[in-house]
């Protein structure tokens, strides 16, 4: 698959490209793919003039017909007034001048980074809501990496998971083999587990409601 990574970090080195690139290569664990780095920040210039003239300039043009074409898309902004950066805003809102529907019906994973976890909900109140509007396909997972993450066993594991559901995604919810052969289940699932709730359980089998909540109540 082609997997599109947009990456809105501003310094160099960035974390927000960091985690850019762990969830790029989380996903290509899950599937191959042939990744492909959109940095907005070299587009700055030309993302500007298109506000200005109505056109894209030749190098914002390649990046976004990459982004048109690609068969998955990663994208990352740090935080800025608890929202996404307006760099990272401006590059969608031009492509969306260029070509309104070009992330209809695509596989999006969000992510984002900021100096606390106290902005963590940007996903959900800001990011989420503008993938809607531009018709993406948003995975369950976001991952949220504020100072304090890094180095936390935490961050893996949302790494992994949104990564997971990013390639079945992309799959068009299909089969994907698990990073590792030695692990079985679904992506986004814990190991051995099934869509039937059970360790093992056949995929398509379906437990009752009532014996869900029957094992839920207190013995005697």
């Amino acid at each position: 698959m082609k997997l599109v990574v947009v990456s809105a970090g501003l310094g160099v080195p960035s974390s927000t490209r960091l985690l850019a690139d762990r969830l790029a290569a989380a996903t290509a664990e899950w599937t191959p793919a042939e990744v492909q780095v959109v940095e907005v920040r070299d587009l700055a210039v030309e993302i500007a003039h298109t506000f200005t003239n109505g056109f894209p300039g030749r190098n914002l043009s390649a990046a976004f017909e990459s982004v048109a074409a690609a068969d998955g898309l990663i994208v990352v902004t740090p935080v800025f007034s608890a929202s996404y950066s307006g760099l990272f805003k401006s590059f969608f809102d031009a492509l969306s001048v260029t070509d309104a529907d070009a992330l209809a019906g695509k596989p999006v994973l969000m992510g984002a980074t900021g100096g606390t976890a106290r902005h963590s909900l940007v996903l959900e109140h800001a990011m989420r809501p503008l993938f809607a509007y531009l018709k993406a396909v948003v995975v369950p997972t976001g991952v949220y990496a504020a100072s304090e993450d890094w180095g936390a066993g935490g961050l893996d594991g949302r790494i992994e998971r949104a990564a997971g559901e990013l390639a079945a995604l992309t799959a068009g919810l299909s089969t994907v083999a698990e990073p590792g052969a030695e692990r079985g289940g679904t992506p986004g699932m814990e190991p051995g587990v099934e869509r039937g709730g059970k360790p093992g359980a056949d995929a398509d089998e379906i437990v009752p409601f009532e014996e869900r909540l029957a094992a839920l109540r207190p013995a005697g």
